[in-house]
């Protein structure tokens, strides 16, 4: 069985274990079933299974992903934002990750860069 995200910061080091093993079935598991990714830069990517695509497009080039010292969590009942200091100085990544029945989180909303105003298109 795949382990799940009991506790919302689990999401980030999941999502690099699973990155960089490959697995992009298992990236996409950590969200929700109608979830938005805005990646690619410039676009978004709506559903688990667009998701999945993606992924496998991305991960089909061998990336390797370093994990993030995660900021504070905030939460709100079952609801949760997460976000990281990137190393790679794209400023912060930030997810909107919510509670499942079981306990377990998955990401609702990912921004995985965000783009200072003036680089903007």
């Amino acid at each position: 069985m795949t382990e799940k995200a009991m506790r919302p910061e689990d999401i980030t080091r999941l999502f690099v274990e699973r990155s960089n093993a490959g697995d992009a079935a298992g990236v996409a598991a950590l969200y929700e079933e109608d979830a938005v990714l805005a990646y690619p830069p410039g676009g978004m990517t709506r559903g688990r299974e667009a998701i999945r695509e993606l992924w496998e497009k991305v991960l089909a080039n061998r990336p390797h992903f370093e994990p993030e010292e995660p900021l504070p969590t905030l939460i709100s009942g079952d609801i949760a934002l997460t976000s990281t200091a990137p190393k790679d100085g794209a400023g912060a990544r930030a997810q909107v990750v919510r509670r499942q029945p079981d306990g377990s989180w998955l990401r609702l909303l990912d921004m995985p860069e965000f783009v200072p105003v003036e680089q903007q298109p």
